[in-house]
């Protein structure tokens, strides 16, 4: 069942994300409703800061883009249906020497309607864990490497708005203090409800 997803200026959206020690049921079907709620939303990555929880756990799903992007996971090539969607839970980022910065415009589930430039690194090296508990190695470019950046900062409590540069930032400013006041009066409306 999909989960509500949190909009900007939510707190829970800065949080850092605890660490996962149990790989548990409660785990495995927390993952598979953060993939009907990326599913339903249209998205094709969500992290567990967005359905209100401070956790270090997040999923992406690319095989509906046409996008290109290459990856070799735990020393092979598989195909995205085998390994996607893909849970990453615990991970850490590191950039391989001498890759290369892209600016691409992105969106995000917590913005709606509200898309901006990022740079972000190329090509990226992380180490997660599945919902299992067993871990993985995915070194990957394009994409896939954007998508799993950009959920890693969920986790961290780090915004896609935080990563834009003063102008593209300017132009988002409106829409974004319009977005951070219907956040708050939701909210407001719960405690009274």
């Amino acid at each position: 069942m999909p989960l509500p997803i949190v909009h900007y200026n939510d707190p829970i959206l800065r949080k850092k994300g605890n660490k996962i020690a149990e790989f548990d049921n409660a785990l495995a079907d927390f993952a598979r409703q953060l993939v009907a709620t990326m599913h339903e939303s249209g998205g094709i990555g969500l992290a567990a800061q967005q359905v209100g929880r401070a956790a270090q756990v997040c999923v992406v799903d690319l095989r509906e883009s046409d996008a290109k992007y290459s990856w070799e996971l735990d020393g092979g090539h598989p195909p995205p249906e085998i390994f996607m969607p893909l849970v990453i839970v615990n991970p850490s980022v590191e950039f391989p020497p001498g890759v290369e910065k892209k600016v691409v415009e992105e969106g995000c589930l917590s913005f709606p309607e509200i898309r901006g430039d990022v740079e972000r690194f190329e090509r990226i090296t992380v180490r997660f864990q599945d919902e299992r508990g067993i871990a993985h190695v995915l070194t990957c470019n394009g994409l896939l490497a954007r998508c799993v950046l950009h959920e890693m900062d969920h986790l961290n409590g780090v915004l896609f708005i935080d990563r834009m540069d003063k102008k593209t930032r300017a132009g988002l400013d409106e829409a974004i203090r319009l977005l951070a006041k219907e956040t708050r009066q939701q909210k407001e409306e719960q405690k009274k409800s």
